[in-house]
């Protein structure tokens, strides 16, 4: 809590529990922050804040209210300092990693925690925050200010000395993390996305370029140099930059790895030693992410024998989750939604000893248009059978969105729509015969859809399970 004259040069000796942009959560005591969005202004929600409560208004316009009012020129640019002053600079009392890339940053964020250990680095991101004291859901990727230096704060509280957190380009191009001077970036690869916020991929990775130049003095840069993109990335890093790839000029080289269907077998080459150890992450393209999180650590100053000795911990929720009820097929639930992601995904499961792969899967509304039909394409071309559902359709039809992921496949027969989600994953588990891989992606672990007037709660592992114990219970009534 602090003092509006604290945070301000005025007269306003009252008491600020809280900064808060949505009036609907606005508290007692709260400062109300009017900032502007891409279909909002929430100068238009004044009212509905002080009636909840809100103690005191910044606003980049004349407003004529009975409650304090503090205003600033742009309240969009205002957010971020008032936040970090509010919470005390949390930001500047921790070692902040930022990560960013299409793919893999869930994956790589988590993974990095987990080296270093939850009771000393937090974690913010697709999954929610969390660190050992506590594992909470978020709204966002990468939240809004008022709410992420509040995280910062919690974890400063628990005893983190690190923060690993997913930098989306959406955030990036929104301004929500251009206060954070990062001790460590780090990139996992660049493909096609966002091309609706963004405009072109060269504008899309221009905006991945400028986490790079949010680097510490001293910082590092973390790149995959494997990656098409990397030579551009490079040109904007400010700091030290370290490589990790198959060539053995890497800072980490990726020398050799073996995949199982249970686990992966690893070697990484560092300062002229190689070490040797079993993963239990799957998938090629979870070498590359463990790589890129642990020259992170390494770069923190930790020792590789302390991260080696942590990855039997790495538990990606929502990456590869498999679930098994004693079914006799696979069910796989996975984040993967973009073409290259679900594409590495259906390489890597076709060299399990499976029989067919049955896809679910979606296209986010509001969200890129752009990827929904090559989406399509890539699950025509690389699933045995798909079904389109709808996936937080939002203000848009899903049905339209279905017509674009099917445009380019209408002459196929390997597909069907099921518009529902739970339907769709009801089906695809009901026609799944023995040894086949029901793969349900798009959400991973999230617990939420959101549709046109509501956000409902929605978990695809929860599906999944509900629909693998009816089907087994049938079965053995059959046998009965």
């Amino acid at each position: 809590m602090k003092k509006l004259n604290e945070l301000y040069d005025c007269n306003y000796d009252i008491d600020i529990k809280g900064i808060k942009i949505n009036s609907k959560e606005i508290e007692p005591g709260d400062l109300f922050v009017c900032t502007k969005g891409a279909t909002v202004d929430r100068h238009d929600f004044i009212e509905d804040a002080i009636k909840r409560g809100a103690s005191a208004l910044v606003v980049s316009k004349d407003v004529d209210v009975d409650v304090p009012v503090i205003k600033v020129n742009n309240t969009n640019e205002e957010l971020g300092n008032l936040c970090r002053k509010f919470y005390d600079y949390p930001d500047k009392k921790m070692k902040m990693i930022g990560i960013t890339g299409t793919d893999g940053k869930t994956s790589v964020a988590t993974i990095t925690q987990t080296l270093i250990g939850k009771d000393l680095c937090g974690y913010i991101g697709t999954n929610g925050y969390s660190c050992a004291a506590f594992n909470k859901d978020t709204n966002n990727t990468t939240p809004d200010a008022d709410k992420l230096y509040g995280y910062f704060r919690e974890f400063i509280d628990n005893g983190c000395k690190y923060t690993a957190m997913e930098s989306s380009s959406e955030a990036i191009f929104n301004g929500r993390i251009k206060e954070i001077d990062y001790d460590i970036t780090a990139i996992t690869n660049i493909t096609s996305e966002h091309l609706n916020t963004h405009g072109t991929l060269e504008n899309y990775i221009a905006c991945k370029k400028q986490l790079f130049k949010q680097l510490k003095e001293n910082g590092k840069c973390i790149l995959n140099k494997d990656d098409a993109h990397y030579e551009e990335v490079k040109e904007a890093c400010q700091g030290e930059v370290l490589t990790y790839g198959k060539d053995k000029n890497n800072t980490l080289w990726i020398k050799h790895f073996v995949v199982s269907p249970n686990n992966t077998i690893v070697t990484f080459v560092y300062q002229n030693e190689t070490f040797t150890f079993t993963s239990p992450l799957l998938g090629d393209f979870n070498v590359y992410n463990l790589a890129c999180a642990m020259l992170i650590c390494l770069a923190l100053g930790f020792d590789m024998k302390y991260l080696i000795n942590n990855v039997k911990n790495i538990n990606v929720s929502g990456r590869l989750d498999m679930i098994d009820l004693g079914q006799d097929f696979y069910v796989m639930v996975d984040y993967a939604h973009t073409p290259n992601g679900i594409t590495n995904l259906l390489n890597f499961v076709h060299t399990l000893k499976i029989n067919r792969s049955i896809v679910v899967i979606g296209q986010a509304g509001e969200r890129d248009p752009y990827k929904r039909e090559v989406v399509g394409e890539v699950i025509s071309n690389n699933a045995s059978y798909a079904i389109f559902t709808y996936e937080d359709p939002r203000s848009e039809n899903p049905k339209n969105i279905i017509d674009m992921m099917i445009k380019r496949i209408k002459d196929k027969d390997n597909y069907e729509i099921i518009i529902d989600r739970s339907e769709a994953i009801k089906h695809a588990i009901d026609i799944a015969k023995k040894d086949d891989m029901v793969l349900i992606l798009g959400k991973g672990n999230e617990t939420y859809e959101k549709l046109k007037d509501k956000t409902i709660y929605f978990n695809d592992i929860e599906e999944a399970q509900k629909y693998i114990v009816e089907r087994l219970e049938r079965e053995k009534e059959l046998v009965s």
